[in-house]
Formats: structure tokens, C-alpha cells, sequence
């Protein structure tokens, strides 16, 4: 039996989910113990979106499911609880307005920074009463007679009737990420989807985007060059780095990239269209009008025109051809190959740059053995989830931080609900 003042509700994790969760409880009038590793809750919410924190997006509903893939409808009930114009509102109460990026569709603190969302959260908790013990790991699950009986902590037991998961996945380890969500459910018998890294830059095998590492270019389609992947691909701004590429088209690539280096162990091919998507047939036209217009220049000086010095200066010895080559001197060979660089650039992925660098974790608990109506597992009762720790993951741009807070809210309401408010 517990005390009138032992907790209700411990959880794991002091995240935006576990923030949010907290906060949810609490507003129920459930008693809440927040335990997290670090020495202050929210640390990795510091880092997102450049340090601007990129709370949501303004797409509708189904597009914004769409977006997380084949089991996006799970995350359906928890958008009913707080959608992305229920967190602004949320975040508007806690004296954090939101704003619109130009496009119209990010959405960000009005302070573009990250810090305000999380003091923000952070003092909510301590204006609820939401006790928080940092500087704290959580080792075991505790279970009486088939059900949450609290957990085990490098500090001692805490007794109680509920516990949420929202450690998050194995991501910026520094900031937290460990993955210990994982181990904590395998101990109530669910299982774990295989864990690995997500919105997260990939390494490459070739030697000639090396000395483009800085170059961003706005508008590249990027796709997986494997048989059943989508021949569309993905199309945005993309970065050359030191060891290969990132920016937000990568990015959102990179969980399936990372999924097929885990499940294959061979190097991933994909294809990029450099063009800014000029067809190859305009492409063709161009260098044939130089090949007998502008013959005495240099092709490094017209393509320069079109693309970025730097990336011309890359793909024409690429092609086959001399860095000072003059347009009438390319043959109609080496100009195909060029035309085939700019608009179907062959690339090999031999790694991503793996947890330490990853946003997010493609993986972990699989949504079969949960509830989605109250994020509750289908095998232990008062064990809740919420945001990474589940198998769900979205691209960049909003949809994992509105997940971790609508999972967060969602689980919190759900466990107060079910908690014995003696």
C-alpha cells in the first residue's frame, strides 16, 4: 500500500515527452516524479532545429499522418488529445507563442529559441509540483502480480502504480540518448524493433564530393537506387560535408538508408539529380550550343552559369574531362556523361554517421503491443509509452517533436486517469 505521499506516476525520461506527460498528470491531479539522467530535464530539445526549436508544422491531418509512413495512423488518437493547433495553444499558456516560418508551414517559439519552450515546460512542472530528480537512472521495471509496481534506480526504489517510458531512443548520446527506454520494456516482454539512426548524415564512398564539403544546393532530388524504393525519391536542400552529404533531403532518407545498411551489411546506392530539375534533354541542348557557340570558352566558365562554380569544377573531371577543357573540345561522350552527373549522379552510402549524430531513432517498441487510444502496453498494465521509444518516426521539420508532445500528453492524461488519486 502506498503513502499518501509516495507517487502515482513515475516517468522516465525528461524530454519534451516526458516534460509533456508530466504536465498532463499533473494538471489531473495525479502526483509525479520525473526521473532524468542528465543534470536538467529538456537538454536535447536545446539542439532541435538549430537551436530554434522547430515545434510543428502546419500541414493537415492526414498529410501530417502520411508523412510518418505505414504506421502513421497510430499516432491518430494522440493528435486527438493535442494536434499542432492544441500544442500552440499549450505552449501559449505556458507564455510561449508560436510563430510561423515565411513558407507558412514550420512552426517555431516566437523567440526562435529552444530555451524558451524549455523553461517554459520545465516551470510548468515546478508550478504543478511535479517533482524532478535529476542526475537519476532507472535500472528495472518493478512488477507486483502482473502489474507496475514502480521502479529501481541508482538512488533506491520508487514505488508506484504507474510508470511512463519516455527516455527517447540512442540519439545524441551526449544529450542523453541511451536507449535505456529499450531494455526497461524488454523487461515487461515487449519487443524491439531493431534500433538505428535516423535524420542523421550519411557517409559516402566516392573521393569527388570531398572538396564540395560546405556547398549547399537548394533544390536535389535524392533517391534510394534499389529495387521496390520509391523512384521519386525525395527533393530538397542538400549539404556536402566532409564525408558525404546531409541537409534535410538526406536526412529524411537516411532511416530507410540506415535501415537497409543494418538488414543487408552491403553499401546502399543512390542516385541524385543535381540540376535544380533541368531534364537532361535542356541539359543536352545547352552543351550542344556551346560545343558550337562558345567554343573557344571554357566549359568550367558556361556551366558555372547554371550551377555553383565549385560543383562544376567537381563534375567535369568526373565526366572524363580536363578542368580547363574549352566547349568545342568535350565530345559528345564525355558531354552525356556530364549531362548524366548533373541529373543522375551515382553515389554510395557505405554508413551513416551514426547515433552520435543522429536527430532521431528509427526503432524500438513495436506499436503492436500498444495501446494507441491510451499509449498503455497491451502486456503490463500501468506501463505507458511515449514519443521515441515507440517504433514511429517522422522526417524533419516539426513531426517528431509534435509526436513527443502528443504522445507525452496523451500517456499523461491516460495514466492519471487510471491512477488511484489516494
Amino acid at each position: 500500500m502506498q503513502s499518501s505521499s509516495s507517487p502515482q506516476i513515475v516517468i522516465v525520461g525528461g524530454g519534451p515527452a516526458g516534460l509533456a506527460a508530466a504536465i498532463a498528470a499533473a494538471q489531473s491531479g495525479a502526483r509525479v516524479v520525473v526521473c532524468e539522467q542528465l543534470d536538467r530535464p529538456g537538454v536535447k530539445l536545446l539542439a532541435t532545429g538549430g537551436g530554434r526549436c522547430n515545434i510543428t508544422n502546419t500541414l493537415g491531418r492526414d498529410e501530417f499522418i502520411a508523412a510518418f509512413g505505414r504506421q502513421g495512423r497510430f499516432i491518430d488518437p494522440a493528435l486527438d488529445a493535442m494536434d499542432n493547433a492544441g500544442l500552440r495553444a499549450f505552449l501559449a499558456t505556458l507564455g510561449v507563442p508560436t510563430a510561423t516560418d515565411p513558407d507558412g508551414l514550420h512552426v517555431y517559439p516566437a523567440s526562435q529559441q529552444a530555451v524558451t519552450v524549455q523553461s517554459a515546460l520545465w516551470r510548468r512542472c515546478r508550478e504543478l509540483g511535479v517533482e524532478t530528480r535529476t542526475g537519476v537512472r532507472v535500472a528495472r521495471l518493478l512488477m507486483t502480480d502482473g502489474k507496475v509496481a514502480g521502479v529501481q534506480t541508482d538512488g533506491g526504489e520508487i514505488a508506484a502504480g504507474r510508470v511512463i517510458l519516455a527516455s527517447g531512443g540512442r540519439g545524441y548520446p551526449e544529450l542523453g540518448g541511451c536507449g535505456v527506454g529499450y531494455d526497461l520494456a524488454g523487461q515487461a516482454g515487449h519487443k524491439i524493433v531493431t534500433p538505428t539512426p535516423a535524420l542523421v548524415p550519411l557517409t559516402t564512398a566516392e573521393h569527388w564530393t570531398r572538396p564540395l564539403a560546405g556547398l549547399s544546393l537548394d533544390c536535389v532530388r535524392v533517391r534510394i537506387d534499389l529495387p521496390r524504393q520509391s523512384a521519386a525519391g525525395v527533393v530538397g536542400e542538400m549539404i556536402f560535408t566532409h564525408h558525404g552529404i546531409s541537409g534535410p533531403v538526406v536526412l529524411d532518407l537516411s532511416g530507410d538508408v540506415a535501415a537497409l545498411l543494418d538488414r543487408t551489411k552491403e553499401p546502399v546506392p543512390l542516385r541524385m539529380d543535381l540540376s535544380g530539375g533541368v531534364q537532361a534533354a535542356e541539359w543536352h541542348r545547352r552543351l550542344d550550343r556551346w560545343n558550337r557557340d562558345d567554343g573557344a570558352k571554357m566549359l568550367r566558365t558556361m556551366l558555372s552559369r547554371d550551377v555553383p562554380h565549385r560543383l562544376a569544377e567537381a563534375l567535369i573531371p568526373e565526366a572524363g574531362l580536363p578542368l580547363d577543357v574549352r566547349c568545342s573540345q568535350a565530345s559528345r561522350a564525355r558531354r552525356d556523361a556530364l549531362v548524366g552527373l548533373l541529373t543522375d549522379a551515382p553515389l554510395t552510402v557505405t554508413a551513416t554517421e551514426g547515433f552520435r549524430r543522429a536527430m532521431v531513432t528509427r526503432g524500438g517498441v513495436t506499436l503492436k503491443q500498444v495501446d494507441p487510444h491510451t499509449l498503455q502496453s497491451r502486456l503490463l498494465p500501468g506501463l505507458f509509452f511515449a514519443g521515441e521509444v515507440l517504433d514511429l518516426d517522422g522526417p524533419s521539420g516539426g513531426f517528431n517533436l509534435q509526436w513527443a508532445f502528443s504522445s507525452g500528453h496523451l500517456a499523461g492524461a491516460s495514466a492519471a486517469a487510471m491512477a488511484p488519486h489516494a
